[in-house]
């Protein structure tokens, strides 16, 4: 973790969902996570011993309401979940929470709001700013949706990871991109992430027998 990531707490009961949410953060340059949690009691253990910027949050826990915890806690909250009841979305935003994400989701809808909360918190890093600031970090934690990869920025390196994956036959790790292009693997990640972002990408976990699970990459549908 570097000095400058924003630290993020995943909590939800699917522990699977957990670690694919956990995932996305982690690929994103700026993010790393302090930690998982499904459930209440976890997130609250996790919370007193670590500190957080911003947690991301499922309603349904075994023990309790993810709302009661955004209440709780004096960081950042985004809320992940299936409920769509209007009261359930009130009560979120009245706790506090700065995002709400109907599941299932796209990674790159993730992706994109967490960038957006990345934008947020440098407008707001000053410790007076102006109603410029303020209006454009509001805005930046609503993005109207990913960019096209057509509208990324011309790359010889990012194509040709992209090509590596589009023309595999199977989801690759940043470590089997690497090898394939020739490119190390941090530029590897970097690039994979920015794919991700787009919505040029799908992120998934590979799981093995033991350890952690490892992230993969497989070329998102293209538009017809």
């Amino acid at each position: 973790m570097g000095t400058t990531d924003l630290s993020v707490l995943v909590v939800d009961d699917d522990f699977r969902v957990a670690d694919l949410h956990a995932g996305i953060v982690s690929a994103l340059p700026g993010f790393a996570v302090g930690a998982t949690a499904t459930t209440l009691a976890a997130a609250r253990a996790a919370i007193a011993g670590a500190s957080f910027d911003l947690a991301l949050v499922d309603v349904y826990l075994p023990d309790g309401s993810g709302l009661g915890l955004v209440r709780e806690i004096d960081f950042d909250a985004m809320v992940l979940t299936a409920a769509t009841e209007a009261d359930t979305v009130r009560s979120a935003l009245t706790a506090g929470a700065l995002g709400y994400l109907v599941k299932p989701f796209d990674h790159a809808a993730l992706a994109t709001r967490l960038a957006g909360y990345a934008r947020y918190r440098r407008l707001l890093s000053a410790p007076v700013v102006t109603a410029r600031d303020i209006d454009a970090a509001v805005e930046a934690l609503r993005p109207a949706g990913p960019a096209g990869p057509q509208t990324a920025t011309a790359s010889p390196t990012k194509e040709l990871v992209l090509q590596a994956i589009r023309e595999s036959d199977a989801a690759l790790s940043a470590a089997e991109v690497s090898a394939a292009t020739g490119v190390s693997r941090a530029t590897a990640q970097r690039y994979l992430a920015n794919l991700v972002a787009t919505g040029a990408l799908r992120m998934q976990l590979r799981y093995g027998s033991t350890g952690r699970p490892e992230q993969e990459y497989s070329a998102a549908p293209r538009n017809r």
